[in-house]
């Protein structure tokens, strides 16, 4: 029984009882809020939000040509008073005029800078902390939401917001046409669900102000903060990490979240090498981060070691359950079959009984998989689910490896994106789902 609290206590942390708590207190203290709502108040709210006008969409992509038209075309459904601007970094292939095509503002580089290199370039070139008040950056894959900005936008009514995080959800449309695709796409909807409404919305509470990460994929800052970050810092893996930790430790201001404001969907990755790559690049990015920053004598960084002690105990268990079940299980043949004149596999049996080793991690487990398929409203979640486990032992030692790459030396941010999936049209009007590299390139358009 011991070691079944043991491994629960581990696998599902004190940082989830933390925040869920902080964020049932937030629930309470929002409706408290709407109680003492006036038609002045909301009035004033209304005029402190920036107008679409003022918003400048900047999307950084490399080799895109397979996605691009798609996600402009969805955001002509958001509405046609945002600027678009693009940024092309390094591509060789028809980014650039397919973004043309659906009226965005291009700026193309040559060589490939990476992500942060080319976000700092376009905003320099589009004079964008210049001309507008807030800047929505975009992945080339992702879809907003048709009300992101009625939701989003009206957190900047509050002066003390510079960042809003956008709700990261996963893209289900183009559908992964195979099985193992599929549970690694619900796998990373879990992860986000999990994070989001467990951790991030009470990191987001007004007196804690820790959210760890605001997003690349569809965030928003105000733009008369981005002089004062150092979004391309050298040696780092991606940029979304280190804008966040420049926020707390130049006390530029606060980071607003919700998971029912901002919501945004991005293509995961549904093949294995694809995951692997993307895991390890997020995990990289965040041990980078943490490095460069180093600890400081703040709350965030007090949170931050808390979850980083955590992440490291509960990564060095799952790394070690599938050793320890085998050893346990192996000395629990050998006390069956009289072979234990010493005890001493009865002694391991009874610190490791399996039975429990495994069920400290599956049931805690599977509450989340629970949770994320009512939330989600996908029943399917609770059959996926039986893999995730194995998934979550894959994550602890990319998580692993990870940080040996970040201790033992920097990496280049220049990028190459995981295969991609879209839908065409065939002969006869029937849509397919097709993944980057199973059509030639020339059956990809130029223009949408």
């Amino acid at each position: 029984m011991l070691s079944f609290v043991i491994v629960v206590i581990l696998v599902f942390g004190v940082n989830t009882l933390l925040w869920t708590t902080a964020g049932g207190l937030r629930v309470i203290a929002a409706w408290v809020a709407r109680l003492r709502s006036t038609p002045e108040r909301d009035e004033a709210r209304r005029e402190a939000t920036p107008g679409r006008d003022r918003v400048a969409i900047l999307i950084a992509a490399h080799n895109e040509e397979f996605v691009i038209g798609h996600t402009l075309e969805a955001l002509e459904g958001v509405g046609d008073d945002i600027a678009v601007f693009l940024v092309s970094d390094g591509s060789s292939d028809a980014t650039a005029d397919i973004a043309r095509s659906h009226g965005a503002t291009v700026l193309e580089l040559n060589p490939n800078r990476g992500k942060a290199g080319a976000i700092v370039e376009a905003v320099k070139h589009f004079e964008i902390a210049d001309r507008f008040e807030v800047l929505l950056l975009l992945d080339a894959d992702t879809r907003l939401s048709k009300d992101y900005f009625d939701t989003g936008l009206g957190e900047f009514a509050d002066p003390g917001i510079v960042a809003v995080a956008g709700r990261a959800s996963t893209l289900f449309n183009p559908r992964s046409p195979t099985r193992i695709g599929r549970i690694l796409v619900a796998y990373r909807e879990r992860v986000y669900i999990a994070m989001q409404y467990l951790f991030k919305f009470g990191q987001a509470s007004k007196h804690a102000n820790v959210v760890p990460i605001v997003p690349g994929f569809a965030s928003m800052y105000r733009t008369r903060i981005l002089a004062d970050i150092d979004i391309a810092a050298p040696g780092l893996k991606i940029e979304d990490y280190n804008m966040t930790f420049e926020l707390h430790a130049k006390k530029l201001g606060r980071i607003s979240f919700h998971p029912h404001v901002a919501i945004a969907l991005t293509q995961d990755p549904d093949t294995f090498a694809d995951y692997a790559k993307q895991v390890e690049r997020w995990n990289t990015g965040f041990w980078q981060t943490v490095v460069r920053h180093r600890f400081r004598f703040r709350l965030f960084w007090f949170v931050l070691t808390l979850f980083i002690v955590e992440l490291v105990m509960a990564s060095v268990v799952l790394i070690s359950l599938v050793p320890s079940i085998v050893l346990s299980l192996y000395a629990s043949a050998v006390v069956a079959l009289g072979w234990d004149p010493t005890g001493t596999a009865a002694e391991i049996t009874t610190l490791l009984p399996p039975l429990a080793l495994v069920l400290g991690v599956v049931l805690p487990d599977y509450l989340l998989t629970l949770m994320a398929a009512v939330v989600a409203r996908r029943p399917v979640y609770l059959l996926y689910g039986l893999c995730f486990p194995i998934l979550r032992v894959i994550d602890a030692v990319l998580c692993a490896m990870a940080l040996a790459v970040a201790l033992t030396g920097r990496t280049s941010g220049t990028w190459t994106s995981p295969s991609r999936r879209a839908i065409r049209s065939e002969p006869g009007g029937a849509e397919v789902t097709v993944t980057e590299g199973s059509v030639p390139k020339e059956a990809v358009p130029a223009v949408s």
